[in-house]
């Protein structure tokens, strides 16, 4: 069960936006929860292509430093390196500023660190051998902030301009410039930049001083790195996205369109979804199965039968990469399974040679399982590796640092973060993030919540209001598509399709005049036809042989409130009579929705699926009904040896008055 939270606005600011922007009330209701109450802030956010401006780059503090540091050593030939990150963000941060190096006469090329033999930010034995190798100015992208220690011992042998995003600690490293928006005394007004963000305004600096001309290249580049990066499309990020998205889907680059070809996205719309789930993943999986140059090298190439076999490796890279994630994910849920899972309060799963390029993805997995705070880590040797992800509550990095005396070092955002650790160490600081997860949350924080723009009845929405939502694209973080709300939902012609049968069609409205599309829901076939839910769900248009209609697509199911029915003593004896029944024919199935249907054909009484469950919850709790140790699907009754009460159960205490 998720938590609604329904936007209420106010109608009077809501009614001005409307009347003063010619728009619908609906439209206007969403408009003012994302901040938006004024026709001018509606046209900047509605066409930041034409209306939002972009920053003066040299507001960024220390942005002059280093762009005057950098034409010194074009000015001087002075050898550059660029040095990157190996996630997508970092890959198209370092293509984006080697290639405007390139265009402006420097002596440049990159450098990204191996994942697995060197992991992440700056390292002394790179810095060095750059060194040696010629590099006087060393300028990193998507990385560095945290180099503290690094970046002192670089600065005997070379100079580094640092460029990142991420959290900046209360001490800075030394370095000629130090350009990140997170900084404490850093002015600039848009503070949600990702690492090719941070690259892009360093290339518009460069392009003012040296050429005074405004940067406007690469927007492609940056589309895909602030999309991966999963950063707010607000703001600039806006403006880059949407510019950078036109440039994708028309892009002339050889590596993007070898990249689009391999995804199979040819002659297709491609916005955010296609980037975050289609191009950015085989991007990735450069950095995460092999190494990150090949990302770079594809996207600079300017070959496209030599980018085409780079994109095609990064996409078996990207299949390896699944198979892997599989069998982390299979071993990290056996460890769970053998411990209480309701008891804890986070995650912490450390595991011998689980890849590190996956362990972020299992995280992330596991967080949508369980909805609890997760670090997945895994052992190198003495030296462990870890990749944390959390849930809306809870702050990681501050969570981290509470923990940081268990720690060799820590860096990233408030939902997502790394860690490198003692491998001895992992009990300890297991214990300490627990504790702290414990302290910090609420327990109704562990309760999944869903935003809800408005509540509004599928058959009201209409096609003028989906054009007026299609104006919102690009949709992301900080920008979410839009979630309506609907109770009492009357559910008909429920049927799965799909090529295992895994998805869920139905109809909705009067004369079943929208289509409903439950995508990896078939389970709910049968409660669809029998109950009324509660649907949370977005809208969208869609065209068959010329022909507009109206889709709903199915964000959660749930039961509607007159389903939400607390067993009674008469309705849980009726339920054990069914389950004694079924255990003397062989079988008791541990899935609640197959019980409800059958209990519905056995005795032609109603009982929802909610009640099902708390019903089987109720006898587990009294010790009536086990899972099955040789079958986890089915379930097994046991013979009390004497009489049980119901009271002992605490779900039953809890709702029903002896």
């Amino acid at each position: 069960m998720k938590i609604w939270n329904v936007y209420k606005g106010d109608e009077k600011k809501i009614d001005k936006l409307a009347t003063e922007a010619n728009i619908s009330k609906n439209f206007a209701s969403i408009l003012t929860e994302r901040g938006i109450e004024t026709k001018e802030d509606a046209e900047i956010f509605l066409h930041p292509e034409e209306n939002q401006p972009f920053y003066d780059p040299f507001l960024m503090k220390d942005m002059d430093k280093g762009a005057k540091r950098i034409i010194k050593a074009i000015d001087e030939n002075e050898k550059i390196v660029v040095y990157g990150d190996y996630d997508v963000d970092g890959i198209t941060a370092t293509s984006i500023l080697t290639n405007t190096l390139k265009k402006l006469g420097a002596d440049v090329s990159f450098y990204i660190p191996d994942r697995q033999s060197e992991g992440y930010g700056l390292n002394v034995e790179a810095l060095k051998k750059l060194s040696d190798d010629g590099a006087k100015l060393i300028v990193t992208v998507d990385c560095g902030i945290a180099g503290i220690k690094e970046a002192e011992v670089a600065n005997k042998f070379l100079d580094i301009v640092i460029t990142d995003h991420h959290i900046a600690p209360g001490t800075l490293p030394k370095a000629v410039a130090v350009i990140n928006p997170h900084r404490e005394d850093c002015p600039y007004p848009d503070k949600n930049l990702s690492g090719v963000g941070v690259a892009f305004k360093l290339c518009q600096a460069l392009y003012k001083k040296i050429k005074d001309e405004e940067f406007t290249e690469d927007l492609d580049f940056v589309a895909l790195g602030t999309i991966a990066d999963i950063v707010p499309l607000v703001g600039e990020n806006r403006k880059l996205v949407k510019l950078g998205l036109k440039e994708i889907q028309n892009s002339k680059k050889c590596g993007i369109k070898a990249l689009i070809e391999v995804s199979a996205l040819i002659g297709r719309e491609i916005g955010p979804g296609q980037v975050g789930f289609a191009l950015a993943p085989r991007l990735n999986a450069a950095g995460r199965i092999g190494h990150a140059k090949d990302g770079v090298e594809l996207l600079l190439s300017d070959n496209y039968d030599d980018a085409l076999a780079i994109a095609e490796n990064l996409n078996d890279s990207n299949t390896e990469r699944q198979d892997i994630e599989k069998a982390i994910l299979n071993e990290a849920q056996e460890k769970l399974s053998k411990m209480d899972v309701s008891k804890l309060h986070s995650i912490v799963l450390d595991g011998e040679n689980w890849h590190p390029g996956v362990i972020g993805i299992v995280a992330s997995r596991l967080v949508d399982i369980y909805y609890l705070p997760t670090i997945v880590i895994s052992h190198q040797g003495e030296t462990s590796k870890g990749s944390c992800r959390s849930i809306r509550a809870l702050h990681m990095h501050d969570a981290l640092s509470a923990a940081s005396s268990h720690l060799l070092g820590f860096g990233g955002h408030a939902q997502a973060a790394g860690l490198t650790i003692k491998t001895s160490e992992i009990p300890k600081f297991r214990e300490a993030f627990e504790n702290y997860v414990a302290k910090t949350l609420k327990p109704e924080d562990y309760t999944q919540t869903v935003d809800i723009a408005a509540l509004i009845s599928p058959d009201a929405i209409t096609e003028e209001f989906i054009n007026e939502l299609e104006l919102l694209e690009p949709f992301g973080m900080g920008n979410p598509k839009p979630i309506f709300g609907a109770k009492n939902i009357a559910g008909k012609n429920p049927r799965v399709m799909g090529k295992n049968n895994e998805h869920l069609a139905f109809v909705l409205g009067k004369n079943g005049s929208r289509t409903a599309l439950a995508w990896g829901r078939a389970e709910y076939i049968e409660t669809i036809a029998r109950e009324y839910v509660d649907i949370c769900y977005t809208a969208q248009l869609s065209e068959w042989q010329g022909v507009k209609t109206i889709e709903v697509v199915v964000n959660s199911i749930e039961p509607a409130e007159c389903e939400r029915t607390h067993p009674n003593r008469d309705l849980l004896v009726k339920i054990y009579l069914l389950l004694k029944k079924l255990q003397n024919n062989g079988r008791i199935s541990a899935d609640p929705m197959v019980l409800t249907s059958q209990f519905a054909r056995a005795t032609n009484i109603h009982c929802s699926l909610f009640s099902m469950k708390e019903a089987v919850k109720i006898f587990e709790e009294i010790g009536l009904l086990v899972i099955n140790d040789e079958n986890s699907r089915l379930y097994k009754l046991i013979t009390p040896k004497e009489k049980l009460n119901l009271t002992d159960s605490e779900t039953y205490r809890l709702n029903n008055e002896e």
